[in-house]
């Protein structure tokens, strides 16, 4: 009898297990219903869960030309996604005794202009060096993309470009820096790069899909790249796979991401001493956390910690997550520099922890929206401003920008289109005092509420000659520029083929944006004619006006 009641029972389970895993995938299928993958490049997807694959598919083309449909499989440019093999690399090779993070560049390339610091391999790991990165180079064009390099002539290309700051001091992403890494791997093992990953980590995993990229191969199941223009898409500009090298010369697929996943975390590639040290935010010389370790960015899906990385390359974007606590990886590869990967990546491991991005909007009276307005300060950080207009809470970025703010619980809300909750705190007496903003990336601080006085960008009213003074043709690099024109008695601003943006007058040479945050200042000569702009986001960026 015990047996036969058994049966019932795994019956049920059974069914539940199928019910529940037809509920997750429907959930998934319904993040990528957004998308158009019609004569489109598209995305390969993998979503496991204890290494059991949950979700594993493809929509739109791996060929556009030959009208090819992309399936799990195919092979695809990772990008940057290449820095945690460089950085897992590093660390092998520390652990065999054969180098120290510890060491100065100079021990493995003798004649670098260090400019009187230390510059360790810690340094360039962490993307803390203060090197030039060779892709912010104004030289760095079209043209120089197509030439072959070794990787001792690539180094000679970039090492002589002023340091953008003391080592330690600050993060900036940094390709020269794991370029570098590669050149050091090659020196202390005498093996060149692409050999030693495939030697000492591909075969060993058995990732048999993987490869340093060769434009020239025969490559069974190689997806064709491509980037978007205003017209639709286009095949991707070639690149020299010499030159992106150790921060972004490999390929792989979805399959092979979730072995190397499984690999690193089982400790089959590193020690786990080694793999903490990576998974760990590194802090500058003041203390304060980077939220980037050894080649993995840190961040959380809910709370829940994640380690992360994606890439972009010429025809390809890429992203892979994992939860360490509830063992979920997941893997999107696309190519097309159309749609980022990253958004439905971070849907897809939320679901998959069983904390889907899935708030409702409640609905909250003008005076209660009141209580929440003021501008709230963090030590080190810029301020946040909240307002409220037309019978909504907005939250104000510093360069004018504004978004809407929608409540779904007390005191919490969100952006459409975002992966942030904002959150308020308050006091016994119900009074505001603290805002917080709970995103995907590593944890922001806490803004106090102050009593200061919101000062709010409004736009103004300007002759249009002064409007068509400023529209023209901005060089930021020889093949990228930022276009400014008129439509009416409206101003508008395109980053190379990207979506253009209205962008709104607040002073006679000074515009913002709504829509993003970003600050654009014209700058005149005497016989008052527009020679040059720069666009405040993330840095000063500086564009000469050409036509």
């Amino acid at each position: 009898m015990k047996k036969l009641l058994l049966i019932p029972f795994l019956l049920t389970v059974y069914f539940f297990e199928s019910a529940y895993s037809q509920s997750v995938e429907k959930q998934f299928d319904e993040i990528f219903s957004e998308y158009n993958f019609d004569n489109s490049p598209g995305f390969a997807i993998l979503v496991a869960k204890n290494d059991d694959v949950l979700y594993r598919k493809a929509f739109g083309h791996a060929n556009l030309e030959l009208g090819v449909q992309l399936k799990p499989e195919h092979i695809f440019r990772i990008g940057s996604i290449t820095k945690q093999f460089t950085a897992a690399a590093i660390l092998k090779l520390a652990e065999e005794g054969k180098l120290s993070l510890n060491d100065d560049v100079t021990e493995y390339i003798k004649d670098y202009p260090t400019h009187g610091h230390t510059i360790t391999i810690e340094h360039l790991l962490t993307h803390t060096s203060g090197i030039k990165s060779y892709t912010s180079m104004k030289t760095w064009d079209a043209e120089m993309r197509k030439k072959d390099f070794t990787p001792g002539e690539m180094v000679e290309y970039f090492k002589n470009e002023p340091m953008d700051f003391a080592p330690g001091e600050k993060f900036l992403y940094n390709n020269s820096a794991y370029f570098m890494l590669g050149y050091i791997i090659e020196s202390v093992s005498g093996k060149p790069y692409p050999q030693y990953i495939e030697e000492e980590i591909f075969a060993p995993l058995g990732m048999e899909n993987s490869f340093y990229d060769n434009s020239s191969e025969i490559l069974k199941n190689r997806a064709s790249g491509y980037q978007r223009t205003k017209n639709g898409f286009e095949n991707a500009d070639y690149l020299s796979m010499t030159q992106p090298y150790a921060a972004g010369s490999l390929m792989s697929t979805v399959d092979d991401l979730l072995k190397w996943y499984t690999a690193v975390m089982n400790g089959k590639v590193i020690s786990t001493e080694s793999r903490k040290k990576a998974h760990s935010s590194y802090n500058l010389k003041n203390g304060d956390p980077t939220g980037y370790g050894y080649g993995w960015f840190l961040g959380n899906v809910h709370g829940s910690p994640s380690i992360e990385h994606g890439g972009g390359i010429n025809g390809f974007q890429s992203a892979s997550i994992y939860l360490p606590e509830e063992k979920i990886f997941v893997a999107v590869l696309s190519n097309g520099m159309g749609v980022s990967p990253q958004l439905p990546a971070l849907k897809l491991a939320a679901v998959a922890a069983g904390k889907p991005f899935a708030w409702k909007e409640m609905s909250l009276d003008k005076s209660e929206l009141k209580k929440f307005e003021g501008v709230y300060e963090s030590e080190g950080e810029e301020s946040r401003t909240i307002i409220v207009e037309n019978d909504s809470l907005f939250y104000v970025h510093p360069s004018g920008s504004r978004f809407r703010l929608i409540p779904f619980e007390k005191n919490q809300f969100y952006v459409k289109g975002q992966l942030t909750e904002y959150a308020f705190e308050t006091n016994e007496k119900e009074e505001v005092t603290v805002f917080t903003e709970k995103g995907t990336g590593y944890a922001h601080p806490a803004w106090k509420k102050t009593a200061k006085t919101a000062s709010i960008r409004e736009e103004i009213s300007l002759p249009l000659s002064i409007l068509d003074n400023c529209t023209g043709t901005y060089e930021l690099k020889p093949d990228l520029h930022i276009v400014v024109h008129r439509e009416g008695d409206k101003m508008f601003a395109r980053l190379g083929d990207q979506e253009k943006f209205n962008i709104l007058p607040y002073d006679r040479n000074r515009f913002f944006s709504k829509n993003f945050p970003i600050e654009i200042v014209f700058y005149l000569n005497e016989a008052e004619e527009v020679i040059k702009l720069i666009a405040y986001q993330n840095g000063e960026h500086e564009a000469k006006k050409i036509k």
